[in-house]
């Protein structure tokens, strides 16, 4: 197998799913958006770096998965209006928790996106150090 270049760097990402419910103003339709309403939510999350020269890996997947399982545990089947630090339930918002939720456990975060395929909205967080 031919060594990555040391400049070189991989890309690794895991999604995740949740449900769950929220309200949400807006000028725009103030009467209809107060309405509690709910998405299935496709999270994705990156991490970039480089492979530990022991392991061969940017970092264990089980171990992400377990870090993830455990920000999903806080979203899913959740009413989003009530989930301390989240603020309103934008998906710019959702990037933002998730990282904060993430960012000491797995430092090589690098994007976090957040997808509704229903109404094919989408938001990612480009997180730079």
């Amino acid at each position: 197998m031919k060594p990555h270049n040391a400049t070189d760097y991989f890309e690794l990402s895991q999604k995740f799913f949740f449900e769950a419910a929220h309200t949400l103003s807006r000028k725009i339709d103030a009467e209809g958006s107060r309405q509690i309403h709910g998405h299935t939510y496709e999270a994705e999350v990156t991490l970039t770096g480089q492979p530990d020269p022991s392991s061969g890996m940017v970092l264990d997947l089980a171990y992400l998965r377990k870090e993830i399982e455990r920000v999903r545990a806080l979203l899913d089947h959740r009413f989003l209006d009530d989930i301390a630090g989240l603020g309103p339930a934008t998906l710019e918002n959702l990037c933002l928790f998730i990282q904060a939720q993430l960012s000491e456990a797995v430092p090589q975060l690098s994007a976090v996106t957040i997808s509704r395929r229903a109404s094919a909205d989408k938001c990612t967080l480009r997180i730079t150090r």
